[in-house]
């Protein structure tokens, strides 16, 4: 494809939409890869997808081969997906939950999503999901972002809990943040202190320059 050999020397932008939730949205042949761009930021594969692999590789493929059910938080284009199923190899249910249609429209569309047999994509607000959902999880990804913002309610008490109240014993939240701003580095210190001795958790600062991730392990009482 010619598009796909020029976007080695130049970004080639297939499609373009905006988006009430996202703003605008972008899929964008760059070195020889489909990726999915918001105004100002990658939404899913390129860097993103690096930046998650680095999180699943720190909680250990051989691990969460072991897993039975995953919950992401932010589908977007599904990178994270599919690194968990065409790398890891991971069989086990996959719940991805995304409040933007538009994201889900092109996630099915450009990057095959729908074709994953052991996902279900549910179209909701991540919030409203975790307040609903009776199941329990051995792994949740939570990687929500508007553009370049992060919700305030990621960081509050009450969605922590409730997080931690779905996480199974022993098992790991991966929690992928965006850290510009001496604001931001304040933020995460202050939610990394939220964990008590029944969680290990471990910050990795620096991941693609902006990116730092948070790996918490729910450890037996």
């Amino acid at each position: 494809m010619f598009q796909k050999l020029l976007s080695y020397f130049i970004p080639i932008t297939i499609y373009k939409k905006n988006s009430s939730v996202s703003k605008r949205l972008e899929v964008t042949w760059n070195n020889g890869e489909l990726v999915l761009d918001s105004r100002h930021t990658n939404y899913s594969y390129g860097s993103l997808q690096r930046i998650l692999r680095k999180g699943l590789k720190y909680i250990g493929f051989e691990r969460i081969r072991n897993f039975e059910s995953v919950l992401v938080l932010g589908v977007a284009g599904g990178s994270v997906i599919k690194t968990l199923t065409d790398e890891i190899k991971f069989k086990g249910k996959i719940t991805g939950v995304e409040i933007d249609e538009n994201v889900i429209e092109i996630a099915k569309n450009y990057f095959k999503l729908d074709a994953i047999p052991n996902l279900e994509l549910i179209i909701d607000d991540a919030f409203e999901f975790v307040l609903k959902t009776k199941l329990t999880y051995d792994l949740i990804i939570i990687d929500i972002f508007q553009d370049t913002m992060m919700p305030n309610f990621l960081f509050e008490d009450f969605f922590i809990q409730r997080i931690n109240d779905l996480l199974n014993v022993n098992g790991f939240i991966l929690f992928n943040t965006m850290v510009i701003t001496a604001h931001q580095e304040e933020r995460n210190l202050l939610y990394k202190s939220k964990f008590n001795g029944n969680y290990s958790l471990r910050m990795y600062p620096k991941v693609e320059t902006h990116n730092e991730l948070f790996t918490i392990k729910k450890l037996a009482r």
